[in-house]
């Protein structure tokens, strides 16, 4: 039903920055459905990644903050798109979060793996009900961990948050150690007290309704007030050299509330003062940049019956002929069950091909200024299954880019 649900979805939804479903395969054979998409050649996690490296090399390689104000806007783009359209993403991460190679589209980011999607125009049960799979918890609201039954588009906003300090960082903010669980109880200690460890103990006079969560005895038992009397979110970003007179920190803190009635909307927090002052969002996120990343690497057809052998039940994602095509099953997607600490790329194996010739993009976000060119070099050749047509990059150095 994942891939059913998925696919009725995207079948209607048009955004630049929600990724589009080409075309729909059925296997009669062996009763399997593809989804092609778009061609991404990367996203948040490896770019993430690739700046947590060199940050362990004692070579600090900050992701640009004129990048990361582009990310961000354009994820808020989408996300504003899907909830007025009366759609839950779910299950916002940076795997989740790819962005456009080169092409008509480079640097566009597109919000991927609708298979947690919901529509929110009716009461719903409780995400743990619903899917009781392993996903992962560090981009997961407060409020889902202690129960709540009636959830609403803050969920999709506190993830945005947490990716955004992420980007910052290049670290997750709320990391914790996490064990392959499966169980619908939506409660998890250490995930709290790692949003406990960050954030600090909610006050009862800044969430009132926390008094109404399904797990609430479970928090006063397990949880004393005092241990988290030092801990502040001005603090764990100050720790990051992020000040908290910024105007990036003030964003931070309203899309990081624990209230989710308080929590700031996409809409609101588009127009806020972190995007109108320099540097201004790019429709490229690279900003007209060469770009350093590696691309995400690709699931061969054996590797894939390999796959489907342990486990026919899941979704597999791919990206074929030019555009992403998914397999889907019975089950949910593997996007959310592979990789148990930060959904990274065994959540999402994607076969490398080249993008669809003459494809243009559908629309632009509203204040978005055209991009400047900048020093941004890497190499980022990855061979394909068939000939891609993008250029070779060459060797040169991108230190001036992040100086």
């Amino acid at each position: 039903m994942s891939a059913c649900r998925e696919i009725a979805l995207l079948r209607e939804l048009r955004h630049v920055n929600v990724i589009t479903l080409i075309r729909v395969f059925l296997s009669h054979n062996d009763r399997k459905v593809w989804l092609l998409f778009d061609y991404a050649e990367h996203d948040l996690w490896h770019i993430i990644k690739f700046h947590r490296a060199a940050k362990a090399n004692k070579k600090p390689v900050m992701v640009p903050k004129g990048m990361v104000k582009s990310l961000l806007y354009q994820i808020l783009d989408g996300i504003h798109y899907l909830h007025s359209n009366w759609v839950l993403h779910r299950d916002l991460k940076p795997a989740n979060i790819l962005v456009m190679g080169e092409g008509p589209e480079r640097g566009r980011v597109k919000i991927a793996d609708m298979g947690f999607a919901r529509l929110f125009n009716a009461p719903l049960k409780p995400l743990a009900d619903l899917d009781p799979v392993v996903v992962t918890f560090w981009y997961r609201a407060p409020e889902l961990l202690l129960g709540a039954r009636h959830y609403t588009k803050a969920i999709d906003i506190w993830a945005i948050g947490c990716i955004f300090a992420e980007l910052l960082t290049s670290e997750p903010i709320f990391h914790c150690r996490q064990e392959d669980i499966k169980t619908s109880n939506p409660y998890h200690h250490d995930q709290l007290d790692r949003i406990f460890n960050v954030m600090g103990f909610p006050q009862e006079k800044d969430w009132e309704d926390i008094k109404k969560m399904p797990e609430h005895p479970t928090l006063q038992k397990d949880f004393k007030r005092s241990n988290y009397s030092s801990c502040s979110l001005i603090k764990y970003m100050d720790r990051h050299k992020i000040k908290p007179d910024s105007k990036a920190f003030h964003l931070l803190q309203k899309l990081l509330l624990m209230d989710p009635n308080k929590r700031i909307t996409s809409e609101v927090a588009m127009q806020d003062p972190y995007f109108q002052e320099d540097p201004l969002p790019t429709n490229d996120v690279f900003a007209g940049c060469a770009i350093p990343y590696p691309k995400r690497e690709f699931l061969t057809d054996d590797d894939q019956d390999d796959k489907s052998d342990k486990n026919n039940t899941r979704t597999n994602q791919t990206n074929n002929g030019g555009q992403g095509a998914q397999q889907g099953g019975g089950g949910q997607s593997d996007q959310s069950n592979n990789h148990s600490s930060h959904g990274g790329p065994n959540a999402a194996k994607r076969v490398r091909l080249s993008g669809p010739p003459g494809h243009q993009p559908t629309g632009q976000p509203s204040n978005i200024q055209q991009p400047q060119q900048q020093d941004f070099h890497h190499p980022h050749q990855q061979n394909m299954m068939f000939q891609s047509g993008n250029q070779q990059q060459q060797n040169p150095t991108f230190q001036q880019r992040f100086q």
